[in-house]
């Protein structure tokens, strides 16, 4: 199941220009994930109390098709796209009012914290991803 989560726009967003500065797109793209993964029942930090694992990304890439602007409402929408034992990718649609501004494909590993080596999915977190597939 897709998550999708809305965002305004805010001044600290923009550039000089008015336009939504390239990089916060990450940001909001980080925020949305995070909320993707507790709507499915387990905040992120539980992986790092549990298991002692962490998200890390590994590869983003965004494809820019139209200008976000300063009060804009965007909606982010999540989907999982792979799952492998140590890692996933995900992409994540920018929406203003139906229609594609942007996109991002991002790749997230699982580390341990203790040393930032790969590490394999704990199964019940693997469950919980796939509950993002389309």
């Amino acid at each position: 199941m897709m998550h999708s989560i809305p965002f305004r726009i805010y001044y600290e967003d923009t550039d000089a220009g008015g336009v939504v500065y390239h990089a916060r797109y990450l940001a909001l793209a980080e925020r949305a994930r995070t909320e993707a993964i507790r709507s499915l029942g387990r905040p992120v930090a539980a992986l790092i109390d549990e298991f002692g694992l962490a998200f890390v990304v590994r590869r983003a890439g965004i494809d820019y098709r139209r200008p976000l602007r300063l009060d804009d409402v965007v909606t982010v929408v999540t989907r999982l796209t792979e799952l492998s034992p140590a890692s996933c990718r995900l992409a994540q649609d920018f929406l203003r009012d139906g229609t594609p501004c942007a996109t991002l494909d991002v790749h997230l590993a699982c580390v341990r914290v203790a040393d930032g080596r790969p590490a394999r999915f704990p199964p019940s977190w693997r469950d919980l991803l796939n509950g993002l597939a389309d």
